[in-house]
C-alpha cells in the first residue's frame, strides 16, 4: 500500500467561494441530554481555514457538541451562527456545507466502496469538475489506500477499512465544514495518516474542521475546547429546569 498523499496534491478541491469570508460560530450552549446538563456556556469561533480540537473525559459532551454542530441535537440555550446569522434561519443551506462522520461508519454490506463514494457523490455533488464524474470517487478511494478492495462487497472489509471507507466521503464530495468523531478509530498508522494529509488539505483551500479526539492527531495549528472546562454548577439555572 503506497503511502499518503501530500497535502499540496490531494484531489479533492472545492470552490469554496463566498463561505471563506463567512465564520462559523457558536454562542453561549448548553446541551442538556435526558435528565442530565452535560455542559453550558460554550462559545466557540471557527473561521476559514480553521480547527477545533475537542477534548474531554468520557461523557464531557464532545460527541454531544458535534451532534449541535451538525444540528442532530438541538441545544438547551445558545445559537450557532454562520457569516453572523443564525444558522435555524436557513438550516438546509447550513447543512448543505456539513460533512459529519460519527461513530458508526454507515456502511451497507452489499455495496462496494467505489457503489458507495458514487452513490455518496451524486447525492452530495462531487469534489471535481463535472466533465469528469468519476475522478472524484477514484481521487477519494486512492487518498484513503481503498484502490485493491474498491470493488470488494463492504461485508468483506475490515474495521479499519470500513473506517476509511467512511472518511473517503469526505474527499469525493465538497463541503466547507468537517465534523469528525473519533475520525482515527480502528484505523492503523498509514490510514491515521492519510487522514491528517486529508485535513491538512481541507484547510489549506479555506475548509473548516472540528474533532472530536481522545488520539493525538496532526492537523497543523488548532484550537482547543475542554469540554470538562463547561461542566454546569449544580445550582445552574438550566440544571434546575428553570
Amino acid at each position: 500500500m503506497s503511502g499518503p498523499p501530500a497535502a499540496g496534491s490531494f484531489a479533492a478541491r472545492a470552490d469554496l467561494g463566498a463561505d471563506l469570508g463567512a465564520d462559523f460560530a457558536a454562542e453561549r450552549l448548553a446541551c442538556r441530554r435526558g435528565e442530565r446538563l452535560v455542559f453550558a456556556e460554550l462559545s466557540c469561533r471557527l473561521p476559514a481555514g480553521g480547527a477545533l480540537i475537542l477534548t474531554g473525559a468520557n461523557g464531557s459532551g464532545k460527541s454531544s457538541l458535534l451532534r449541535l454542530f451538525a444540528t442532530l441535537l438541538a441545544p438547551a440555550a445558545g445559537r450557532l451562527l454562520w457569516g453572523g446569522a443564525p444558522v435555524a434561519a436557513d438550516l438546509p443551506s447550513y447543512r448543505a456545507r456539513l460533512h459529519y462522520v460519527g461513530h458508526s461508519d454507515a456502511v451497507k454490506p452489499a455495496l462496494s466502496p467505489r457503489e458507495t463514494l458514487a452513490f455518496w457523490a451524486a447525492l452530495r455533488g462531487p469534489a471535481t469538475p463535472p466533465a469528469d464524474p468519476g475522478g472524484a470517487v477514484e481521487a477519494a478511494l486512492h487518498a484513503f489506500g481503498l484502490d485493491r478492495v474498491a470493488d470488494w462487497p463492504c461485508r468483506w472489509l475490515s474495521a479499519g477499512q470500513r473506517r476509511r471507507l467512511a472518511l473517503a466521503r469526505l474527499a469525493a464530495s465538497a463541503a466547507p465544514v468537517w465534523l469528525l468523531d473519533e475520525p482515527s478509530a480502528a484505523l492503523d498508522e498509514d490510514g491515521a495518516a492519510r487522514l491528517e494529509a486529508a485535513i491538512v488539505a481541507h484547510r489549506a483551500i479555506g475548509g473548516r474542521v472540528a474533532i472530536a479526539t481522545h488520539l493525538p492527531i496532526a492537523v497543523g495549528p488548532a484550537e482547543r475546547l475542554a469540554l470538562d472546562d463547561f461542566a454546569p454548577a449544580s445550582g445552574h439555572p438550566l440544571a434546575l429546569g428553570f
